[in-house]
């Protein structure tokens, strides 16, 4: 287990910012920092991260918390490898006791099966560097690629034995279990026999986004008319194909960076153009591109470059595909290569400086360079130039952007000599037939949980539990600030006020009216103020060990939208705070929450006396409801509200 104190280290050191931006693009929106969800489907932005509040909130989908649970929800890790992701990060050295038996065992398969991967890289890897078999195979290859020790170290390259069950063996042998290894695809069972997936080939490890290992794609080296030129691992609860892009580990930066994702067809591709000096580059190996893909992608930029290599046969297949992107709201450039190259072969033709160059100068928008690959495929014949527009024409109905959409119709009509009205009635067509996907955001409970003073007269069916809340809120926000509360000391009518600390008002009320919190989280964090010797603070609860306080947290310290102090100042405008009546809204919100439980009390005690037969029993019973209901009219007439019974 991880040392408190060293918990204590990386919740001070880890920035939400730095974090979260590892895994999405951020754009400065005031105070705050804004991005497409990751853990939700959405073209508008609706997370928002604030560095001075060290929180990340999602308006549509309710994710929200500090840096560790940011971790631990986009990686599917628990709290302890969430702190251990942050501990590398930060290079911080974590005080750590023995893992028990216990513990080991509550290892969920996901993490089992990602420590396999990570061995099994290491173990490629040193079967490439040490092993005779592997130096004089696996090592020459990569060399007579040009690909160096620095490449080889960078990507984690290796190479996997010729032999049947080579790998299998050592692994069983240094007590991995064969379950798990089949369930990674690495072994293949067959009756009573095992063999490894990946024989005789140089090895490519796959990382997810953060960098771990999670499969492996191979290369066999020798001619083999029976096994398959690349082989890759099979899908697995850690390695989805359609979801992972290779090298996406190594290019999230520059992608940021330089506004612009690279993509390649292959592994070799990806390592080339990294020799190049081009970091921003990714592969989808070999398959078409993938909505899951694409949306990696789109967590960083909106651009991206496709490299095509192949001819123009080739290419006019495979931008079909392209579609998808566009559907997404990308920009998208084609760099077709020379007939018969691909990105690792011209950039050793060209080398490096040349190879970037090309890279610049040659990138052309995708329906401009579609446009006229079409027309000079099929310029002298009428039935394909009509083929062809049609097929322009759809893809330009993928745009997102209307405006985009009319320069792309402009620009067409000039290159192909069709008048714009053609073009744009095919197009209303298109955009009327296509088929377009629904995205249905459920709202999540905290959103629809909407907190306000709630009149009483307007409302049959109160909840406290979103008087709870609001409380809560009060506390985080407000907690440490005093207000002022108006009293009667005397039977005269001048008002009198008194000043309190919001935090130990709230605690008093609370206490001194017998009131507990239904909702678990709502008490924990209730509790916690009124167990301190002093007033918390938001950062206390923000960096909170419990995922589930962290959070509710986020939720609650959140503010999606805020109004300019420019605009306030130049449209001369007074916008009232929620602060600026404080005293006030938190009477309200005590009275409120009274209210309901008096009403929850007065069913309960009427339930009671439907079932009561004897004087002795219903007669106090009956005490005790006329009671309430007098503290209900109290609380009504305090509210200035007439109650309907």
């Amino acid at each position: 287990m991880i040392a408190q104190a060293s918990v204590n280290q990386i919740f001070q050191t880890a920035q939400i910012d730095e974090v979260v931006g590892e895994f999405v693009s951020l754009k400065k929106r005031g105070v705050n920092l804004v991005a497409n969800c990751p853990f939700h489907d959405e073209k508008t932005p609706s997370f928002y991260v604030s560095p001075a509040k060290g929180i990340y909130k999602c308006f549509g989908c309710g994710a929200g918390g500090n840096p560790v649970n940011f971790i631990m929800e986009h990686e599917k890790v628990s709290f302890p490898d969430a702190l251990r992701f942050l501990a590398e990060k930060y290079n911080i050295d974590i005080d750590e006791t023995e893992d028990s038996e216990e513990y080991k065992a509550a290892q969920t398969e996901r993490e089992s099966l990602l420590v396999i991967t990570n061995y099994t890289q290491r173990y490629f890897a040193d079967i490439l560097l040490n092993n005779e078999e592997g130096k004089a195979i696996g090592l020459s290859y990569f060399k007579e690629r040009g690909i160096g020790d620095d490449l080889i170290e960078k990507f984690h390259l290796g190479y996997s034995l010729e032999s049947w069950d080579g790998f299998t063996k050592t692994a069983v042998e240094n007590a991995y279990n064969l379950e798990l290894l089949e369930k990674t695809g690495l072994t293949i069972r067959k009756e009573a026999k095992t063999y490894d997936r990946f024989r005789g080939r140089v090895m490519f490890p796959i990382h997810d986004v953060s960098g771990r290992c999670i499969g492996f794609g191979g290369r066999i080296l020798k001619k083999s008319e029976k096994a398959a030129k690349y082989v890759n691992s099979p899908e697995s609860e850690i390695y989805h194909k359609g979801n992972v892009l290779y090298g996406i580990h190594l290019a999230k930066k520059s992608i940021v960076k330089n506004d612009n994702c690279y993509l390649v067809e292959g592994y070799t591709d990806v390592i080339a153009v990294h020799k190049a000096g081009i970091e921003n580059v990714v592969a989808s190996s070999g398959t078409s591109l993938t909505e899951g893909q694409i949306k990696l992608v789109k967590r960083f930029t909106k651009n991206i470059t496709i490299l095509y290599d192949g001819d123009e046969a080739g290419i006019k297949a495979s931008l079909r595909g392209i579609n998808l992107v566009l559907d997404e709201g990308l920009n998208v450039k084609i760099v077709p290569l020379p007939e018969g190259e691909d990105p690792d072969s011209y950039s050793s033709t060209l080398g490096s400086e040349q190879f970037v160059n090309y890279l610049n100068h040659k990138a052309e928008d995708f329906i401009r360079f579609k446009t006229l690959l079409f027309k000079k495929e099929a310029s002298n014949d009428p039935h394909k130039l009509s083929e062809a527009i049609s097929d322009i024409v759809e893809s330009i109905a993928h745009v997102q952007d209307p405006i985009t959409r009319s320069i792309y119709i402009k620009d067409t009509s000039t290159l192909l000599g069709i008048s714009e009205e053609v073009l744009l009635k095919k197009l209303n067509f298109f955009i009327r037939n296509k088929k377009k996907r629904t995205e249905t955001q459920q709202l999540p409970a905290s959103q629809a949980e909407e907190v306000k003073i709630i009149d009483p007269a307007q409302s049959s069916n109160t909840s406290e539990h979103v008087q709870e809340r609001y409380i809560v809120k009060l506390l985080l926000n407000y907690g440490n600030e005093d207000i002022r509360i108006k009293t009667h000391l005397n039977d005269e009518d001048d008002d009198t006020y008194i000043t309190m600390n919001l935090a130990k008002y709230i605690i008093n009320e609370i206490t001194n009216n017998s009131i507990e919190f239904e909702n678990q989280t709502y008490s924990q964090i209730y509790n916690e103020f009124v167990n301190s010797d002093s007033t918390l603070d938001q950062s206390y609860f923000s960096q909170h060990h419990d995922p589930k306080v962290s959070k509710l947290t986020a939720d609650l310290l959140s503010t999606r939208y805020e109004i300019s102090k420019n605009w306030k100042e130049k449209y001369d405008i007074f916008v009232p705070n929620e602060n600026d009546n404080l005293g006030e809204n938190v009477i309200s919100v005590l009275n409120l929450l009274k209210f309901a439980k008096v009403k929850k009390m007065i069913k309960q005690v009427k339930d009671r006396l439907e079932n009561v037969s004897s004087p002795e029993e219903y007669n106090p019973l009956l005490e005790v409801q006329n009671e309430l209901i007098t503290w209900k009219k109290q609380l009504s007439e305090s509210m200035r509200a007439v109650v309907i019974k």
